[in-house]
């Protein structure tokens, strides 16, 4: 047994190991320490805050990055000055908070507490105020996805069996309802308006009856019409030279509709080409003509022929 003055010892250690961290808390948090407010609090004297400072500044430089425990002057107060390249600067996360409500792919349950959490890393208490109320009106009025499922928790699922190249079986809904079952090679998870797609190689069915049966490319399933994911104990390979590239993919797939790879050619006369190149980012400026610019991009599937007739009088297809 502890005699008693070695409990008192361990109460005593016990009790710095508790300020130590909650202090380490209160940089955190972007409060700070003045040591006159937290001697008061924990019933010491300034001298054991202060050293307590000193074991958390020689921690924080030890971090990699590195981050220092500096004193302000004219607020009296210890704060954390964070490694630049490491954390959000406070402009970043207004335009993360911003690109999150405009994007509307998250059910309102799941986008308040990742807009909470970005506020709370402001490293000052006014730019957590201030950024709050920057977003205030739009998370107020923001309006979710029709179909209200919480999704974090199914990519991060997705995520880990593309990464271990794990075969899926996974239960999905067609746009007309039907229910159906598939098993599958994924290999990307990807964002277009509104909605998360996961691209998968479809394995042991009959593609006599698809559109294109010889496609190399995989299909593409909306994650929140996925209505059960089970990651099975079996592996899939795909060879070096054939491996699927979700960076280049992307840049031809843009609507998330299926069909072939196709090089289309059109004139654009409209006032923003640049708005073109940014909606295909494989397209590219092959001439110039009649007030116009001849355009040839590079895309996968049909979505392109819906986009190019809903631009009007401002584009002309041309033939191959």
């Amino acid at each position: 047994m502890l005699s008693f003055g070695q409990k008192g010892a361990v109460w005593l250690e016990t009790e710095k190991s508790l300020r130590l961290l909650q202090l380490y808390h209160d940089l955190l948090t972007g409060d700070g320490i003045s040591k006159k407010e937290a001697a008061a609090r924990f019933g010491v004297n300034e001298r054991s805050i202060q050293r307590d400072i000193s074991v958390l500044r020689s921690f924080f430089t030890l971090q990699s990055p590195p981050a220092e425990v500096r004193y302000f002057p004219h607020e009296k107060r210890y704060r954390l000055v964070q490694g630049q390249s490491a954390f959000f600067s406070r402009g970043e996360m207004l335009a993360v908070c911003k690109i999150l409500l405009e994007s509307r792919a998250f059910a309102k349950s799941e986008l308040d507490p990742i807009l909470d959490k970005l506020t709370a890393g402001c490293a000052a208490p006014g730019d957590r105020k201030a950024l709050a109320r920057m977003i205030a009106n739009e998370r107020l009025y923001y309006i979710p996805p029709c179909h209200g499922k919480p999704l974090t928790e199914r990519l991060w699922q997705l995520g880990q069996a593309i990464q271990s190249r794990s075969v899926i079986r996974v239960t999905y809904r067609t746009q007309t309802g039907e229910e159906k079952s598939r098993r599958l090679e994924p290999v990307g998870l990807m964002f277009s308006e509104f909605y998360f797609y996961l691209t998968a190689f479809i394995e042991d069915v009959d593609k006599s009856s698809f559109e294109a049966p010889n496609d190399p490319y995989p299909t593409i399933y909306r994650v929140d019409r996925l209505d059960a994911v089970e990651v099975l104990n079996e592996r899939f390979a795909v060879p070096y030279r054939d491996r699927f590239s979700e960076g280049e993919f992307r840049k031809r797939v843009q609507f998330m509709y299926g069909g072939r790879l196709q090089t289309v050619r059109f004139l654009y006369t409209g006032p923003s080409v640049e708005a073109v190149l940014d909606r295909l980012p494989t397209a590219e400026i092959v001439g110039e003509r009649d007030g116009g610019y001849e355009i040839k991009a590079e895309v996968f599937g049909k979505g392109i022929e819906m986009w190019l007739r809903s631009q009007g009088n401002n584009i002309k297809i041309q033939e191959e």
